[in-house]
């Protein structure tokens, strides 16, 4: 009988990932849900720095005691050294122990200016915060079943941005083809080189790895998919740890508060209180929908907005940042899930007040 906890074993159970984030309580949300769908073997990063140390170490082989990793799940904001600089480093680092490891970017600030950057960067996957276990499902799914092909040019490595419907099927050796003619197509991974010049670009059509891993003699006969009572079973159990999330947002909401307080007692420089109140915001912004609180989210972004450079640094944006506490304050207190009905409708109304009160100049 197949427990419900571990999700079905389909081989993904031989797939070892790296989750980096350097939030705790998040952190081990997503490993609980990636082990609720059969994903056991994870290793953890609390930030880029972690995460690159510990790749150092797997890329010396099996003479160690770390794990080989196949993905990497990483945050897009850490410190000191983030998301974006992971990616770099793992796709063009000689230190690196896979150029070609799928890497999934998952991050509450979705703006297009940060998904753009980790595409260029070669990013596999952008996945937003809030997220769900169907969410995360998917895009595993999708690297696995459809993994798409790597492109080398003068510029720029990583998976071929126009996505495939199909890959191709595992060869070796190397040639041109006619429909490919503007491109050197290599089948192994042991040779890569930056174009010499800006019109070359080089294809690697690779065997599928993960799928190889997961079904040995079978792969490519059987797709990655899972009964929708494990997905259901890991969702309600994603649900249910709302209660937590509650006791985290309200830590953050306090340490809103103190960063407001202490900016407020200052007539100078207020630089370093913004900031860290930007830096929350984004932590909150990417959570609440998670947890079947999106209104903690939509008020988190409007935070994050407001709080991010050049923002004014006076008392009126101040009392900005405290209009936003106070109504996640209230969705806390209240427990308003969903779009919130009338109370959050009154919510919004005392939100946007208060935004345009403090925005007008005094007269």
């Amino acid at each position: 009988m197949m427990s419900k906890d571990k999700g079905e074993n389909l081989g993904q159970d031989r797939i070892s990932l790296l989750i980096v984030e350097d939030n705790e309580y998040m952190l081990d949300i997503l490993v609980n849900s990636l082990k609720r769908i059969g994903f056991p073997r994870i290793q953890r990063a609390r930030n880029g720095k972690e995460a690159v140390e510990y790749l150092k170490l797997s890329a010396k082989g099996s003479g160690t005691a770390v794990e080989q990793i196949d993905i990497v799940i990483s945050d897009l904001i850490m410190s000191p050294v983030n998301g974006v600089h992971l990616l770099q480093w793992l796709r063009d680092d000689k230190g690196s122990p896979n150029r070609f490891m799928p890497f999934i970017m998952l991050s509450g600030a979705a703006d297009r200016v940060n998904v753009e950057e980790t595409r260029e960067r070669g990013v596999t996957d952008f996945m937003a915060k809030p997220f769900s276990v169907d969410n995360i499902y998917k895009v595993l799914q999708r690297i696995i079943d459809v993994p798409r092909q790597y492109v080398t040019t003068q510029n720029y490595f990583g998976p071929d941005r126009r996505r495939s419907n199909k890959a191709g099927p595992p060869k070796t050796g190397e040639r041109r083809r006619p429909d490919e003619s503007h491109a050197t197509v290599v089948y192994a991974k042991d040779r890569v080189e930056q174009a010499k010049t800006p019109s070359d670009v080089w294809i690697f059509k690779l065997p599928n790895y993960l799928k190889q891993k997961m079904l040995g003699s079978n792969a490519g006969r059987q797709p990655f998919v899972l009964p929708e009572d494990v997905l259901s079973n890991a969702e309600s159990a994603l649900k249910r740890e709302a209660e937590g999330f509650i006791d985290w947002a309200k830590q953050f909401l306090d340490r809103l508060s103190k960063q407001v307080a202490m900016a407020k007692e200052l007539s100078g420089e207020r630089t370093q209180y913004f900031d860290q109140i930007n830096l929350i915001a984004h932590e909150l912004r990417g959570q609440g929908g998670t947890f079947g609180y999106p209104l903690i989210t939509v008020f988190a972004k409007s935070l994050y907005e407001v709080s991010k450079p050049p923002c004014r640094e006076n008392d009126a944006s101040l009392d900005i940042v405290k209009a936003h506490i106070d109504a996640m304050r209230a969705v806390i207190r209240e427990k308003i899930g969903g779009d919130g009905g009338e109370p959050g409708q009154a919510l919004f109304k005392a939100l946007k007040a208060a935004i345009a009160k403090f925005s007008s100049p005094p007269g």
